[in-house]
This record gives C-alpha cells, sequence and structure tokens, in this order.
C-alpha cells in the first residue's frame, strides 16, 4: 500500500500513540475491575511503588492528572489509608505523597497482572522489538518535554 493511500489519522504518530494506549487501557479494564480498582487509583499506586515519596506535582505529571483533580483523588485514597501525604516542615504548602504498606500490598498483585498483560499485547514482537519499541517512546517523551 503506497503512502497516499493510508488514511491521514493512520499515519499521524499522535492518533497512532493515543489510539495504542486507549485500546491496551480497555483491555486492561477487565483486570482492573476484578481486581477492585479504578483507573485513577491504579494509574498512582503503580507511580508511587518506585518512590519514598514525591512531590505532588510530580506525581500529577506522571499519572497524567491536573493536580485540583489528583488532590481530590488522594483525599479518598488517604481516607482508605492507600496513601500517606507529608507535608514539608520548612514549607507547608510542600507537600509530598508516599504508598502506605495497605497501598504497597493491594497494588503488587496488580503490578505483576499488568506485565503479564503487556506481555500478552507484545505477543510476537521479539525482545529486540520491543526494547527499540519502549525506547522509542521513552526518547520521544523525554523530546516533548
Amino acid at each position: 500500500m503506497a503512502k497516499a493511500d493510508i488514511e491521514f489519522l493512520d499515519d499521524f504518530l499522535a492518533y497512532l500513540i493515543s489510539r495504542a494506549s486507549h485500546l491496551m487501557a480497555e483491555d486492561f479494564a477487565p483486570i482492573l475491575k476484578e481486581e477492585n480498582f479504578e483507573r485513577p487509583h491504579w494509574r498512582i499506586l503503580a507511580s508511587l511503588t518506585n518512590y519514598d515519596k514525591i512531590a505532588i506535582g510530580k506525581l500529577a505529571n506522571r499519572v497524567l492528572m491536573k493536580q485540583p483533580t489528583l488532590t481530590k483523588i488522594l483525599d479518598r485514597m488517604e481516607e482508605n489509608n492507600l496513601v500517606k501525604r507529608t507535608h514539608s516542615k520548612e514549607d507547608r504548602r510542600s507537600v509530598k505523597i508516599s504508598i502506605t504498606k495497605k497501598g504497597r500490598d493491594k497494588v503488587s498483585p496488580l503490578l505483576r497482572r499488568a506485565k503479564e498483560h503487556e506481555k500478552d499485547v507484545l505477543e510476537g514482537y521479539t525482545a529486540e522489538e520491543e526494547a527499540i519499541l519502549k525506547q522509542a517512546l521513552r526518547t520521544l517523551i523525554q523530546k516533548l518535554k
């Protein structure tokens, strides 16, 4: 098929990335439901697993949410003892978020299932192709920051 025969969106990088992300998320949604997870909670807890504490602004960036939206979700998660807020002694406006033991225990099995899901999605790709795909996306993200 000649490039001229490809529809615009099927050759538009932003659409392709967004569509792939959407399809993967929708495919993973039944697993989240089975584990009794809301998508934002999953994203937040998965992001927190690699940090002792993270600034709320940085977390908002990592989980692709606006800070006011994230703050409301964190309120509920803190009530359920999944996350903890720590205020800086020097600057009360500075808030760091950390995952609690309960949050870590809740998300750990889902982290494994997420990697299994990723493996299923990438079935047919070689390890080298998978590495190239991920590195290309990481490079693009860094370029666009």
